[in-house]
């Protein structure tokens, strides 16, 4: 289980947050004494933090930095601060995200979950991508849904995985060749509507009907 740590001065937003990702699987905490942070992330020892620039004594630049003193964890800001100034110190001092408020809850937990995927999956520590109970096998390139396992080919698994890690955003047919072809040399249109479509019978006999979506004339996508 992957832990999240809340650093956010509004107690309520903080719960409401971490009820919200508990519901996915997080093992989530929130500070509650904003003179001592840094202690309460190395007690916390997080995988990814949530850190506010308006805190109470020191603000979330301050933090950060403090952070980065002792770890590499992944820090998204989320904050209603956010002019392009704001966000563009909070990526300079280390963050790796931004998010301003108000936010969609989904949103946040689409963002947390891309962001850890990107940061453990090279390390070894995630082997599965999970959404709607198919669950995509990072180690052997297979798909399992209700105990069934779905054997895919290296350009089946290439497509689930891009849509898969961007859940709820369309991905361009370019941004799909690119990963499937690894070349800027031309690759007939053609031949990737075969693999989608090829995919997509996979999908539909295994009982997974629509679960890739066209976005007609942009691409697909996974919601």
């Amino acid at each position: 289980m992957y832990k999240i740590m809340i650093i956010e001065d509004d107690i309520t937003i903080a719960k409401i947050i971490k009820e919200h990702l508990c519901k996915w699987n997080y093992d989530v905490a929130y500070v509650t004494d904003f003179k001592n942070v840094t202690e309460q992330v190395i007690r916390f020892d997080p995988h990814l933090v949530l850190l506010d620039i308006m805190l109470p004594y020191f603000n979330g630049f301050y933090w950060c930095n403090e952070i980065r003193k002792i770890s590499k964890v992944p820090i998204i800001f989320i904050s209603s601060a956010s002019d392009n100034m704001n966000i563009v110190m909070a990526m300079n001092m280390g963050g790796d995200d931004f998010i301003s408020k108000p936010f969609d809850l989904n949103v946040l937990t689409a963002k947390v979950g891309a962001l850890v995927r990107r940061t453990y999956t090279f390390q070894g520590q995630i082997n599965v991508i999970e959404h709607k109970g198919v669950i995509l096998n990072l180690s052997d390139a297979t798909l399992t849904y209700k105990n069934q396992k779905i054997e895919l080919t290296k350009n089946d698994y290439k497509i689930l995985q891009l849509l898969m890690e961007n859940v709820g955003r369309v991905v361009s047919r370019e941004e799909i060749m690119q990963r499937l072809w690894e070349s800027d040399d031309f690759i007939d249109d053609n031949t990737l509507t075969v693999n989608i479509t090829r995919l997509r019978k996979k999908l539909s006999e295994a009982g997974l009907e629509n679960f890739i979506t066209t976005k007609k004339g942009i691409g697909y996508m996974v919601e």
